[in-house]
């Protein structure tokens, strides 16, 4: 019983680091001048991130991803990450094209477990690098990108779900967002 009683106590206090809303925040300077225009993309992620499909609810992984059925989670989460890069580009109407290079941190989504009970967040972390698309130059170096999506739980996950905001919904609409903000 008492040891019951210590894993749902780590749970709750791992939910509860994971709550806050949405927001993100970027290690970039802010005196950054941009005028881009996205002209390519890429995306990236180390060999050795460990993926979870444990339905604990707070498992201990770099990607953790229920929104597409189950399958190579980081080609799904580089899929979403290229759908919101696409959408961000036709906000992006500057003077200077740019590459923009993003490497996968984590990946932290909600399991189903989590998801139909209590809800938490989506708690996603890269590094982006914007590069001059035509010389290959160096226009602000990496920097990481910390950006937390929240994910409603119980009744209020299903009732999103059956009106259409499905948690990839949700999560490419977000990363649109985030690139826009950490562009413009």
């Amino acid at each position: 019983m008492l040891h019951r009683l210590f894993i749902l106590l780590i749970a709750i206090v791992g939910l509860a680091a994971c709550s806050g809303g949405n927001n993100f925040s970027s290690g970039g300077a802010t005196d950054v001048a941009r005028s881009y225009t996205l002209a390519d993309f890429s995306f990236a992620a180390p060999a050795d991130l460990t993926v979870s499909e444990s339905e604990n609810y707070y498992p201990f992984a770099d990607v953790v991803w229920r929104g597409d059925p189950r399958g190579a989670r980081v080609p799904q989460i580089a899929a979403m990450f290229e759908t919101a890069a696409r959408r961000s580009a036709t906000g992006l109407t500057g003077d200077v094209p740019v590459a923009v290079q993003v490497r996968l941190v984590r990946f932290h989504g909600v399991t189903d477990r989590t998801r139909y009970s209590v809800g938490g967040n989506y708690h996603i972390v890269f590094d982006m690098t914007v590069r001059d698309a035509r010389t290959g130059t160096v226009l602000e170096p990496a920097r990481r990108v910390t950006a937390n999506l929240d994910a409603p739980g119980g009744s209020r996950a299903v009732a999103l779900e059956q009106g259409g905001q499905t948690q990839k919904v949700r999560v490419v609409n977000f990363l649109t967002e985030v690139l826009l903000a950490e562009l413009s």
